[in-house]
């Protein structure tokens, strides 16, 4: 059954959708209303939306709903689709490729696009060493994959990570994640010997980089003891805890820490890799050479495809046969990686995401400067984030930042929320959005945000 009429012509996606924001109907429209209505019926409960559309075309800076809504896209599908959703040479990709084969198992027959990805994982790295790579199908499964290739190197087990860290939904990924609601809650029990302690939170903690480090090495030291950690993990710039941007020098202490010690240092760049910061990836910013690199998220375009990339030596730990799975490296999936990494090296995607951040930084400052709500305005590139709090005691706002998040939809605007409290708006438009609609999408938070009442 379906509920777009025959009459009914959808637009492509890609470039081809005219890039404008259009809202024609109340969200969620009545063709939306009915297939999210059979959402109800067919999908688990867990499974949540934010957004009340059914989508049908999406590209450039919008996505397009079965009802004619055009609303802009602030999200990406969180930072998915960077190059721009059914970018052309992707698409075309992906077609060629179907057309060839779809599957052999690179474990059981091997393919060159495989190969292919892995040689521009190993360049596009951070580091001149000798690296290697292994493909995944999601960041969840790469951080996994990460977390046993540094147990098979070190001979040890234990693994460190940070307050308000995010690395998946698998059970070793929520023991390393933070937060409990929505990812942990009644799913336990969790993988052992995970540990986690505080990392830098500037804007909270107050304190300098190397400060936050020390107090982090310090509790590393004290409780849990170098001799059996295998590896610390941590996003360059967390995400789902709130796009926290460490305090320099952060990084820097615990990288040298981890080399002192013989400890797996691994960088989860699964949401801010491929130039979302408005660097390849995130570790540039902070000039630190992880021994590990997780990637997944804007490294297919859509297509569910991940990676872990690190010095040789650590990769082949594993013994043959010790890393793999049916689906890592579909073919499909790696003939979409190349292309969109041919985007983000030629198009001018790094830049792309330079200037986007400057307008979100320069536009969101100036909200936050005549409206207290707004205690932190952070980020880097097209990687950038508002912090809602009261404005009389600088404590989390989630019930505003909520409020906040559902006027925009609602007039045409994708944003999405995150953070530890549920206080903070992520800003992540995909690198082929135009100035135009990115501006006037920012016109729509701004008078969401003016248009809820201060106590």
């Amino acid at each position: 059954m379906t509920l777009i009429d025959e009459t009914i012509t959808i637009p492509a996606g890609g470039p081809t959708l005219e890039q404008v924001r259009r809202v024609v109907t109340e969200l969620p429209g009545p063709r939306s209303a009915a297939i999210l209505s059979r959402k109800t019926d067919a999908v688990a409960a867990g499974i949540a939306h934010s957004v009340p559309v059914a989508v049908v075309a999406a590209g450039g800076g919008v996505v397009l709903d079965a009802d004619g809504n055009s609303l802009i896209d602030l999200g990406s599908g969180i930072a998915v689709t960077s190059v721009g959703n059914a970018h052309p040479a992707v698409a075309a990709a992906i077609a060629a490729q179907a057309a060839q084969f779809t599957h052999t198992c690179f474990m059981v027959s091997p393919y060159e696009s495989y190969v292919e990805v892995a040689e521009a994982l190993n360049r596009l790295t951070p580091g001149a060493h000798a690296k290697k790579t292994a493909l995944f199908n999601s960041g969840a499964e790469a951080v996994e994959n990460a977390i046993k290739i540094a147990r098979k190197h070190t001979g040890r087990q234990a693994v460190v990570a940070f307050d308000h860290g995010y690395h998946g939904r698998t059970n070793l990924t929520m023991a390393l994640t933070a937060k409990a609601m929505p990812y942990k809650a009644g799913f336990g029990p969790f993988a052992p010997e995970v540990y986690r302690v505080p990392g830098s939170y500037p804007y909270r903690d107050g304190l300098t980089g190397p400060e936050a480090a020390q107090r982090a090495i310090t509790l590393i030291e004290k409780q849990i003891g170098a001799d059996g950690l295998a590896a610390v993990i941590i996003e360059p710039i967390q995400g789902e805890g709130g796009f926290i941007v460490p305090a320099d020098g952060f990084l820097d202490a615990i990288v040298a820490w981890c080399r002192a010690h013989g400890v797996v240092f691994i960088a989860d760049e699964v949401q801010t890799g491929f130039a979302r910061t408005g660097a390849m990836f995130a570790s540039e910013i902070f000039g630190i050479e992880p021994d590990l690199v997780t990637t997944a998220k804007g490294i297919a375009a859509g297509l569910p495809l991940a990676g872990v990339t690190g010095r040789a030596e650590i990769m082949d730990a594993a013994h043959p046969g010790g890393l793999g799975g049916t689906y890592g490296g579909n073919p499909v999936a790696c003939a979409a990686a190349i292309a969109a990494i041919s985007a983000f090296e030629n198009e001018g995607l790094v830049e792309r995401a330079q200037q986007i951040g400057t307008i979100l930084q320069e536009r969101l400052r100036a909200i936050a400067a005549a409206d207290p709500r707004i205690g932190d305005v952070r980020g880097h590139g097209a990687m950038v984030a508002a912090e809602f709090v009261d404005p009389a005691t600088g404590e989390p706002d989630a019930a505003l930042t909520g409020a906040v998040a559902k006027a925009c939809i609602a007039q045409g605007v994708i944003v999405l929320t995150c953070g530890t409290f549920g206080n903070v708006i992520r800003f992540l438009p995909p690198l082929s959005i135009g100035d135009d609609l990115l501006r006037d999408g920012l016109d729509v938070v701004a008078a969401a945000l003016a248009g809820i009442r201060q106590d």
